[in-house]
């Protein structure tokens, strides 16, 4: 099979879905790689550490798109990307389709078979192929927000740990799962006051158990919410439905009742944002002010630390790249039913429920287009 990587031109994204390790892994196979010039050198990896493991160096994105069986990225295709999607070809990347119905539109348009990282399963429950850019954007969370808490950043202008005599930072994480753990466990290193809030209890008792009271536990509902924002310097959204937009959890209205500097990191904005006056940014661009409150609702956020990012993703999503291209997608997904939980769109049919309720887009579940 010819697989075909192109380089990422969603702005400030530096990542790559392809390392030269696991290309020389599927060439290995008996595979063809193709990587687009300089699609790598965000992370470190040249157009020569691809060649030297022997996959061909493709000129432009359009010739990728041309030659690959399976294409194989990090972010969703952009429009100008998704005009080069065809029918036949597999498309194996992020796609958070929930809050994009122009994204949803043109892939069924298209014909492509599209399989979402952000829904395939493992056999805990988990999104194995999300957990390690969860991780990543969990652990930066923090330190984006004291950024943006800085004074001549628009912030408040609090230090996270304080310092002796005057208080740490109150930070709220909004969502206890990988997100929420990650970022605790930055923001109490950080030395701030942290409280993280979640519907489940028994999560909570867990998070109670690993960080040994250096935390507050409380259960999440929106009396609660409404009141722990009122003392927030900072609050971060790590809360996630799977496949599905992000519930809103800060309304416009409640953003008067925070102190004015206030910071808003948003880790869900991939999935259409957890604050009602989030909008994605930028790497270039990350913050904006709404009502005296810092938003920071970069979309890409792993992409800042695009080598980590990119050997991580490559770790976790190196065993499903290779069924697909052994097997073929339909075996593929027929034989693994984790895998089978991200196909997202086949021949102009979308197979994703969540998704179909967001955007109201009739929809069959993956099993039901198997078996048709």
């Amino acid at each position: 099979m010819k697989i075909g990587c192109p380089k990422e031109i969603k702005p400030q994204e530096f990542r790559v879905g392809l390392t030269p390790a696991n290309a020389a892994e599927a060439i290995l196979r008996g595979h063809d790689v193709l990587i687009e010039t300089g699609a790598g050198i965000g992370a470190g990896f040249t157009d020569e550490d691809y060649q030297a493991i022997g996959a061909e160096i493709a000129p432009d994105a359009a010739a990728i798109f041309d030659r690959s069986d399976l294409v194989i990225k990090v972010k969703e295709p952009q429009a100008v990307e998704r005009k080069l999607l065809r029918e036949g070809q597999v498309l194996f990347t992020y796609l958070h389709l929930a809050p994009d119905p122009d994204q949803t539109r043109d892939l069924l348009d298209s014909g492509v078979t599209s399989i979402a990282y952000e829904t395939v399963t493992d056999a805990r429950g988990g999104l194995p192929l999300l957990a390690p850019m969860s991780e990543v954007a969990g652990r930066l969370a923090p330190q984006v927000g004291s950024w943006a808490m800085q004074k001549a950043n628009g912030g408040r202008g609090v230090l996270m740990g304080g310092v002796p005599g005057v208080r740490p930072a109150n930070v709220i994480i909004i969502g206890g799962g990988v997100v929420g753990a990650a970022a605790a466990r930055v923001a109490v290193g950080m030395g701030a006051n942290v409280t993280v809030m979640d519907r489940s209890v028994p999560r909570l008792s867990y998070l109670d158990d690993v960080f040994m009271g250096k935390l507050t536990t409380q259960y999440a509902n929106a009396a609660t919410t409404a009141e722990l924002i009122q003392t927030a310097d900072m609050v971060i959204g790590a809360v996630l439905i799977p496949g599905a937009a992000a519930p809103k959890l800060i309304s416009r209205e409640q953003l008067s009742t925070m102190p004015q500097g206030s910071v808003l990191v948003d880790v869900a904005i991939d999935q259409g944002g957890c604050f009602e006056t989030s909008r994605a940014t930028t790497h270039q661009d990350p913050i904006y002010e709404v009502d005296g409150v810092v938003h920071y609702c970069v979309a890409n956020m792993p992409g800042a630390v695009a080598r980590t990012s990119t050997q991580a993703l490559g770790n976790v999503t190196l065993p499903f790249l290779l069924a697909l291209a052994d097997k073929g997608w339909r075996q593929a997904v027929t034989d693994d039913p984790h895998l089978r939980a991200g196909l997202s769109t086949h021949q102009g049919k979308l197979t994703s429920l969540p998704v179909g309720e967001a955007l109201g887009l009739p929809a069959i579940t993956p099993e039901q287009l198997l078996s048709a």
